[in-house]
C-alpha cells in the first residue's frame, strides 16, 4: 500500500497551530521506506520554501573509527551505534532555539560517515520531519526521544518484504549475491526485528510495502 500523501500532510498541518514549529517522527525498520517518504511528504508540504525540512537519524552515525574501537563495527546501524545524546540534543534545539539557526549532520553513503553541519534548519523552518529506526524505539536511551514529538508516523512493512529490499539494496551498492544475503541477514534484519518488536506507540500507523 502507498502511504496517502494528502492525508498524512493534512494531519500535519492539523498539527500545527499559530505557525509554531512541530516535529515530526517518522520511524520504521531499514528499507521500510522512511526516507522516501520523507523526502514525498517534505514536496507535499511545499518543501524548503513553504518552511519543511527533513533530519535524518542517519546523521548521527557513530564514525567507523569510534565502532572499530568499540568493536560494533560489524553492527554499524544498531541501536548502539548512534549518538542519542547528540540526536537529542538537536532536536531540543529545534524545539526551542526558533530563533536561531540549527544545522544538523548527514550520512554520506558514498564516504560511509557523517558531514558535521550539512544542513541548515533556519527559523522559517515550521515543518521538521525526523525520520530514522529508532526514534520511537521503547528502550533506554532511545525511549527519551518519542516525547519531544509533536507527531509520529510508524511504517509497518513486512518482514519478508524487508528482507528483499535490503538483500536488493547491498546487491546495488555492488555486493555479490552472497554478501547481499550475509549483510542483510546479518545486520539489517536483526535490527528491523528490534524495530518491530520494541517500537512504541505511534500517532499514526502506516502499512507499507
Amino acid at each position: 500500500m502507498t502511504p496517502d500523501l494528502d492525508a498524512l500532510a493534512a494531519r500535519i498541518m492539523a498539527t500545527q497551530s499559530d505557525d509554531c514549529r512541530i516535529l515530526v517522527a517518522i520511524a520504521g525498520a531499514p528499507a521500510s521506506g522512511k526516507s522516501t517518504l520523507s523526502d514525498r511528504l517534505c514536496h507535499h508540504l511545499g518543501g524548503d520554501e513553504a518552511g519543511a525540512a527533513v533530519v535524518p537519524m542517519d546523521g548521527f552515525h557513530f564514525d567507523d573509527a569510534i565502532l572499530k574501537q568499540r568493536d560494533l563495527l560489524n553492527r554499524k546501524g544498531a541501536p548502539n551505534t548512534f549518538d542519542v545524546g547528540g540526536l537529542q540534543r538537536i532536536l531540543a534545539a529545534l524545539k526551542t532555539d526558533t530563533d536561531q539557526d540549527v544545522y544538523v549532520p548527514l550520512f554520506d553513503r558514498g564516504l560511509e560517515l557523517s558531514r558535521g553541519s550539512a544542513r541548515c534548519i533556519s527559523p522559517r523552518h515550521k515543518i521538521i520531519l525526523v525520520e530514522g529506526n529508532y526514534l520511537l524505539l521503547g528502550q533506554a536511551p532511545w525511549d527519551r526521544l518519542a516525547p519531544m514529538f509533536d507527531l509520529s508516523i510508524y511504517l509497518d512493512v513486512a518482514e519478508e518484504i524487508l528482507r528483499a529490499r535490503l538483500i536488493d539494496r547491498w546487491r546495488g551498492f555492488g555486493f555479490d549475491d552472497a554478501s547481499a544475503l550475509e549483510k542483510a541477514l546479518g545486520n539489517d534484519l536483526p535490527n528491523a526485528q528490534i524495530v518491530a518488536t520494541m517500537t512504541g506507540p505511534s500517532d499514526i500507523r502506516v502499512t507499507a510495502g
